[in-house]
């Protein structure tokens, strides 16, 4: 495991490792945060099978790289989570203490959010991503940040069930634009925006459709990047009725929203010590696959498996926690890095 390392005005005393903190201690919001969990650049940790779907830590890596003042951006954002989601002694981050860990949701004032959504179709014939499919994408949008299907919770899993929630966030398809494109694969390089710029990002979600290329699902921005790279890109397979079964029924937007409001992968992107700063979600030491049998026990704890941050079958995930809850809707507070979206 490589990490980045970026030498900034912050002073290094200032960034003490958040990591060694158990997951039923509720973490203080003026207490140091170590940044380096922000940037773990490595061979993909997929010892459990399958392959690297999801590119959204690479190319936050890559966008650190290009601009280090992002890295103080993000600092800040997270300073303003952790601060909001241990209100009140509600555990918020730090989930290296292996087991479950029951977070309560929290109270923000905020209501039901609603995010606005253009969708951008980029393929050679922009047309085969039909009306319907878009419509569908969103249906299952709104329902899995609403929905936790806790039916499906297979026999020994019902600690999960007070940590399944309804994440108050929906989604409304404000626009969808077509672009007829010759290019066969855009790569996660962020060209696909280059070419067909972000409209009204502070304000609206943008989704690009289009083909990626080398395997990969797709991948989005987290919160403080750049405006004109804001949003989330999809292969167009992976859309409701797509061609990337048994990654085909909508769950990699869910998967990449997740990222876009600032949620990490639910294995840390790293072995057991490496965190997603979501107190409820068991620590992992790898991505999981397929539908696994539960329990899936890494770290001296059942794997959290049907979470939509792991890389499941889309059949087999169904749920975001009560801490992931408080850490996206974070984002909306006054001052927060997508309030302009409440206006």
């Amino acid at each position: 495991m490589k990490r980045i390392f970026l030498t900034l005005a912050v002073a290094a005393s200032v960034l003490v490792g958040c990591q060694e903190n158990s997951k039923d201690e509720a973490l203080d919001p003026q207490q140091s945060i170590d940044m380096s969990d922000f940037y773990v650049e490595t061979e993909e940790v997929s010892h459990k099978g399958g392959s690297e779907q999801c590119h959204s830590m690479r190319v936050l890596n890559r966008q650190v790289k290009e601009n280090p003042g992002l890295y103080k951006k993000m600092y800040n954002i997270e300073y303003a989570t952790r601060k909001l989601t241990t209100a009140k002694g509600k555990p918020g981050g730090g989930d290296t203490g292996g087991g479950d860990v029951d977070v309560l949701p929290i109270e923000d004032g905020l209501g039901t959010i609603n995010i606005p959504v253009y969708v951008h179709v980029v393929l050679p014939n922009a047309n085969s991503v039909s009306d319907s499919q878009i419509q569908a994408q969103m249906n299952v949008l709104n329902d899995d940040f609403s929905n936790p299907n806790t039916n499906q919770l297979p026999s020994g899993a019902s600690d999960f069930i007070n940590d399944a929630t309804d994440t108050g966030i929906q989604f409304t398809l404000a626009g969808t634009f077509r672009h007829n494109d010759s290019k066969s694969s855009w790569g996660t390089n962020d060209a696909v925006k280059a070419a067909y710029p972000p409209i009204t990002p502070s304000t609206h979600l943008n989704i690009w459709v289009c083909e990626i290329g080398g395997g990969i699902l797709g991948y989005a921005q987290f919160p403080g990047g750049n405006s004109s790279t804001d949003g989330v890109v999809l292969l167009a397979g992976s859309l409701p009725g797509g061609s990337s079964a048994p990654y085909n029924m909508g769950r990699t937007a869910t998967h990449e929203v997740g990222h876009y409001l600032n949620l990490r992968h639910i294995w840390g992107d790293g072995r057991c010590r490496q965190d997603d700063f979501v107190a409820d979600t068991p620590s992992s030491d790898a991505s999981n696959y397929g539908c696994p049998t539960f329990p899936d026990v890494s770290c001296k704890s059942a794997d959290m498996t049907m979470n939509y941050m792991d890389y499941t079958n889309d059949a087999c995930m169904y749920m975001f926690t009560d801490g992931q809850r408080n850490r996206m809707r974070a984002l909306f507070a006054s001052g927060g890095a997508r309030a302009s979206m409440l206006n």
